[in-house]
């Protein structure tokens, strides 16, 4: 790919916390040698007309379908998605979401501002009926990152403060106010002053932990945000990713521990959801597993049921006392047909019961997952929780030598073998499958993860 080919990126990275890098050789082989010219014709269409950016310029592949665990290509392969940006909890085109989006629009396709309608109060009703304790106050958007945004605004109104303490590393949508307490480099650089207020801590995270946990948390970080609240003394929120989706998987009196600082310094605890939510950790919330009831919540991406853009912030009820600002008076704020799809979602979750999947699967999955280390030098550590799985890559064990290089073969070995995952961090191997996949499509997808270890460490060899 030369420097003036329109799918040039811009600029050029090594590695990202939140995705895989989209300007290495191995992208440019798997262009030449897996693509048509008809898909790189697309691609380079593609690039001809959106603004290019780092993560998603140049474009991986160009898809013509999705149904179920499963995305099709223009050339007619077929891809296992352990990735699918986290919407896909119940599958693509689940056909009961699909069926009953195809009924509102031929009823209500439309709600227009200052006035409500029957599918998105339903929506509101069931969402505060799963969350435990007072989370009974509802609000949505057409996006993730935007219900963080009314969370943001929620919590300056309610305690009259402007300050947050959020993590380093963290990823919280790619708006100017959500990168301001997101942590995430690959979206702050660049772009300027950012929220003023917006305090960052150490994440829960053993590899790289500066308060030198060694093998084990001791939690030092969670109260190093106690420290943090209270020499600030003003702040309004603590915000963070109840577990990480790289996955980072806190120990079970981290959130505990927090939200016992948020309490004694009048802080609002705000736990975002996103992507980890509506069951794929094993548990319809994830805070779920800590024994804690934040103050405010954001769901998001799979909410629509992998077919409709929709979120949601469920607030605690004494928080419902800023109504003399307009929150989200969003032009999309109460879709009936977004609503219509998220209701179809959470009765699919429900009747399938695949929260208990998710839970299953994901220890299932772990157990084989472990077994890798065994087998392949590569495979420095697994972990997870549900269907949140990472299989971290390390050059002879060792946490102080991620092997990036090899983590990127060894996706594109699996992605010519029809298994479609993400890298984070750069060596860490991130699956989250559906939580309805079938226990044939899990085996043939960690069958497929072990042969692209061997392809590629067999290389590693010669």
């Amino acid at each position: 790919m030369s420097p003036d080919s329109p799918v040039a990126p811009v600029a050029k990275a090594t590695w990202s916390q939140e995705g895989d890098i989209n300007t290495t050789s191995e992208r440019e082989r798997w262009e030449r040698e897996q693509l048509a010219d008809s898909t790189q014709e697309l691609i380079a269409e593609d690039a001809r007309y959106f603004l290019h950016q780092a993560l998603s310029t140049p474009c991986l592949n160009a898809l013509a379908g999705a149904e179920g665990s499963w995305l099709v290509d223009v050339e007619g392969r077929r891809y296992l998605d352990f990735h699918g940006n986290n919407v896909h909890q119940i599958g693509y085109a689940h056909p009961r979401v699909i069926a009953a989006v195809k009924a509102q629009l031929d009823s209500l396709s439309f709600s227009v501002r200052r006035y409500t309608n029957g599918v998105a109060i339903e929506l509101a009703r069931r969402l505060t009926e799963l969350a435990p304790g007072d989370l009974n106050r509802v609000l949505f958007a057409p996006a993730g990152t935007i219900a963080m945004s009314m969370a943001l605004k929620i919590a300056r109104l309610a305690t009259g403060r402007f300050k947050t303490v959020s993590l380093w590393d963290a990823f919280h949508g790619a708006t100017l106010d959500s990168i301001s307490v997101g942590g995430e480099t690959q979206f702050r650089k660049g772009v300027g002053p950012l929220l003023p207020g917006a305090e960052h801590c150490p994440p829960c995270e053993i590899r790289g932990c500066p308060f030198r946990c060694g093998t084990s948390c001791n939690l030092a970080c969670a109260d190093y945000i106690d420290y943090v609240l209270e020499r600030e003394g003003d702040v309004a929120a603590v915000i963070g990713e109840t577990i990480r989706c790289t996955p980072s998987v806190p120990p079970p009196d981290y959130w505990k521990r927090i939200r016992a600082a948020c309490d004694r310094h009048g802080a609002l605890l705000i736990l975002d959801e996103i992507p980890i939510g509506l069951g794929r950790s094993g548990r319809f919330f994830a805070f779920e597993h800590y024994d804690v009831v934040p103050d405010l919540v954001v769901l998001g991406k799979g909410l629509g049921g992998g077919v409709m853009p929709l979120a949601a912030v469920i607030a605690r009820e004494e928080l419902n006392k800023v109504d003399q600002s307009s929150i989200g008076h969003f032009t999309h704020e109460k879709s009936p047909v977004g609503c219509a799809a998220a209701l179809a979602t959470l009765d699919v979750i429900r009747d399938e019961r695949l929260v208990e999947r998710a839970a299953e699967l994901g220890k299932r999955a772990l157990v084989e997952l472990e077994g890798l280390v065994k087998r392949h030098p590569l495979v420095g550590a697994v972990r997870g929780l549900g269907l949140l799985l990472g299989v971290e890559l390390l050059h002879g064990g060792d946490p102080a030598r991620p092997a990036r290089d090899e983590a990127t073969r060894v996706m594109y070995a699996a992605l010519r073998r029809g298994l479609n995952f993400k890298l984070t961090r750069g060596n860490m191997l991130t699956l989250t499958p559906p939580m309805n996949l079938s226990d044939e499509e899990l085996a043939q997808a960690l069958r497929i993860l072990d042969e692209a270890l061997t392809e590629v460490e067999r290389s590693g060899e010669r």
